[in-house]
């Protein structure tokens, strides 16, 4: 049962992170519960769909599929990731402006909603997917209280999720979209390096080095610390060499568009009342 729980509470982490900075990332924009909602439904119906289908997918990609369909999906939410830092660079103030000066929900972000409801999806299929592989597993193995497991590592992934959540809405308004959209970038640079290697693995890449260092004696991989690190900012004790090209390349990319789309907007005004209303330290 434990290491049913283990296994699930480490994938539902995983998913739970990337759920939270995109809800966290979302604040105040209409809506927003039923796009992150559907999200998770989509992506729940995917993974079972995509066990059920494990054999065929294995076989139409010569024994690499599981690799191809991860290293797929992680690309994918790192180009929706990407979009949505580059819009919230064009619409972040006005976004700002007009949650401290009405102190209501803003409309005008749900075009953004649509692709992060899809980085949502994607989180909760590759993760979920896994999960129900690994249970199919264990059941033909003949194993004991999966559901126990299951349970256990759900709620205690799901709690450390929300845990961050909670925190990220402690953060002051005006500091608020600047260290989301940061968190969001760190998040899709994680992915790109994380996408490189499963195409390492799959012999696709080169790893250009393997490994560059090992830092496994200082936070390993397998650790709770080590997981919320690679989820979160890409930590990998022992990277291949193309997995920080990749983590560069995303950061250098996204760091200069927002930079070329931040000094053509405008800077938003915000009167000091209505900010100190805003504020909750005040």
């Amino acid at each position: 049962m434990w290491a049913v729980a283990l296994l699930v509470f480490r994938e539902v982490l995983e998913a739970a992170l990337i759920v939270s900075v995109v809800a966290a990332a979302t604040r105040g924009v209409a809506k927003r519960g039923l796009y992150i909602g559907s999200g998770i439904a989509l992506g729940a119906t995917g993974a079972m769909l995509v066990a059920w289908s494990a054999g065929l997918l294995a076989a139409a990609f010569s024994g690499i599929g599981q690799e191809l369909f991860n290293a797929g999906i992680l690309l994918a939410a790192v180009l929706m990731i990407g979009w949505h830092v580059l819009w919230m660079s064009s619409h972040g103030r006005e976004l700002g402006r007009q949650m401290q000066a009405m102190g209501s929900a803003v409309s005008s972000g749900a075009s953004s909603l649509w692709l992060l409801l899809a980085v949502v999806a994607l989180a909760v299929l590759r993760e979920g997917s896994e999960i129900v592989l690994f249970l199919y597993g264990m059941r033909a193995g003949g194993a004991e209280h999966l559901w126990s497991g299951l349970s256990i590592g759900v709620v205690a992934g799901a709690a450390l999720g929300f845990a961050l959540y909670a925190g990220l809405l402690r953060i002051p308004m005006r500091h608020f979209f600047r260290v989301t959209n940061a968190m969001l970038v760190l998040l899709a640079a994680g992915l790109a390096s994380t996408a490189a290697r499963y195409l390492i693995q799959a012999d696709l890449l080169p790893a250009l080095s393997q490994p560059l260092w090992d830092s496994a004696w200082l936070l390993g991989n397998g650790s709770l610390p080590g997981q919320t690190a690679h989820i979160l900012i890409g930590y990998d004790a022992q990277p291949a060499g193309m997995q920080l090209v990749f983590y560069v390349f995303t950061l250098a990319a996204l760091w200069v568009g927002a930079k070329l789309i931040h000094g053509d907007a405008p800077p938003a005004r915000v009167s000091p009342s209505a900010a100190a209303h805003a504020d909750p330290a005040h």
